[in-house]
């Protein structure tokens, strides 16, 4: 698809049945290859605050951090859409907050929408927002930032009930005027139905290929990780084994001698004699003593 991709060209492609690819991304480099790759549209996650800070759930992420974030990926990004997902607390307050504070991702961080989690209770804030010409990308199912209230990373709508609630959600959030609905962890069956039932695009994560779009976190699309991946994800690549192999080796190189060689450096050429003469009397030339023992440090100082 040639130019810049739109919230607009979400909803045309959501009626020309044209599948939506979104990745998450957090700096420049990530991100201008993944735009360089054809992604419809890249996601700056809170997801950050796992898989970049190593914190086990999304809720430290801040307005400032996921502001930094965009930054990078906003400059990378020629093509995609790109969309800052809300961090805990900065629109769950009130509308006047949620403005203010998408308004930053917008107007500072170069964001061009932002993703917001919750169903019919965040509709009158997904409303607001849209109408001082914020887009806004819903996302329900789980959603990571309730995971306490959620007991946990659980499949979300097993139930008739649970999923008559979801499609609800959906539905609020399509007529406050979201260009689109994240649908996280929810069986493939049940978000098919909800994805033919509204006239925005649905982007799934782990429900299923009935979705208009899928999205996935880098980190775990290329490897970037210790261990597994969720179910859900497919690993394309493994660029966590190709980093440590390649990091071993540099230190091996560099114990026996092997980096930096005679290609890695600079040499003086025919003005060596001249430049090393300048040096003596400088500083003693004979080889260093070996450190004696350290006398004992303890932490912070002080007494034991």
């Amino acid at each position: 698809m040639a130019g810049r991709v739109t919230t607009r060209t979400f909803l045309e492609m959501k009626a020309h049945r044209d599948r939506i690819s979104m990745l998450t991304a957090y700096d420049y480099p990530t991100a201008r290859m993944c735009d360089l790759a054809g992604v419809d549209a890249l996601l700056i996650g809170d997801s950050l605050g796992m898989v970049v800070q190593g914190h086990d759930t999304t809720l430290g992420v801040t307005l400032e951090e996921a502001l930094y974030h965009t930054r990078m990926v906003a400059r990378a990004a020629q093509r995609a859409l790109v969309i800052a997902d809300m961090p805990f607390l900065t629109f769950q307050v009130g509308a006047e907050s949620a403005i203010a504070n998408a308004g930053r991702l917008l107007a500072e961080g170069g964001a061009q929408a932002v993703k917001l989690e919750g169903g019919r209770e965040m509709a009158d804030t997904v409303g607001r927002l849209c109408r001082v010409g914020i887009p806004v990308l819903g996302h329900i199912g789980l959603t990571p930032q309730s995971v306490h209230a959620l007991g946990g990373y659980r499949v979300q709508g097993r139930t008739a009930e649970a999923a008559r609630r979801l499609l609800d959600d959906a539905l609020s959030l399509e007529a406050a005027g979201a260009f689109g609905v994240v649908l996280e962890l929810v069986p493939a069956e049940v978000a098919q139905a909800i994805s033919q039932r509204l006239r925005i695009p649905t982007i799934g994560i782990g429900s299923g290929p009935g979705c208009d779009g899928q999205v996935l976190v880098l980190h775990d699309l290329i490897g970037l990780g210790e261990g597994p991946g969720p179910r859900h994800t497919h690993r394309y690549a493994d660029v966590g084994a190709a980093i440590r192999d390649a990091a071993g080796a540099y230190c091996r190189d560099v114990r026996v001698g092997d980096f930096p060689a005679a290609e890695h450096s600079t040499s003086l050429g025919q003005g060596a004699e001249d430049v090393l003469a300048a040096l003596d009397g400088q500083g003693s030339r004979r080889p260093a003593e070996p450190a004696g023992p350290e006398p004992e440090q303890r932490p912070y100082g002080g007494k034991p």
